[in-house]
């Protein structure tokens, strides 16, 4: 166990650790998506609605974008331009899902929801932990 316990960040709390999953994770559904537009699809609108497989493409390489900028600030918890990239990247996302939500192409059921909480959730975590990990 001592020989995956290595690889975590090394930092105090469990934040940079929390980065860390969510960004193996935000990897893994961007193979998803590269791979299969239903997976998009039913993230979207559980199915109902077919995507094209552009569109899955390009929402894959979004979330590994993500994916590689949350692992950085994970690893790099104390600098404040890893830290701010990594708030931004939920920001984004929660202003998209949201967005979607209003403009009527997803609904709160099925996979949208984890995306949601999720976001809002490390948002309001990463600013309530600013001044910790930053002293600022």
């Amino acid at each position: 166990m001592d020989q995956f316990l290595q690889y975590l960040p090394p930092f105090e709390g469990l934040l940079p650790k929390w980065l860390l999953f969510v960004s193996v994770v935000s990897a893994v559904n961007s193979l998803q998506a590269y791979c299969s537009p239903d997976y998009t699809s039913k993230l979207y609108t559980n199915g109902v609605v077919p995507v094209e497989p552009l569109s899955g493409r390009v929402f894959g390489t979004w979330t590994f974008l993500s994916a590689v900028i949350r692992m950085t600030a994970a690893y790099n918890i104390d600098s404040p331009i890893a830290y701010n990239l990594a708030i931004w990247t939920y920001g984004i996302a929660l202003t998209h899902f949201v967005g979607e939500l209003v403009f009527g192409n997803a609904s709160l059921k099925g996979r949208f929801l984890s995306p949601l909480i999720v976001a809002s959730s490390s948002v309001a975590w990463m600013l309530t932990q600013r001044e910790f990990y930053l002293g600022a």
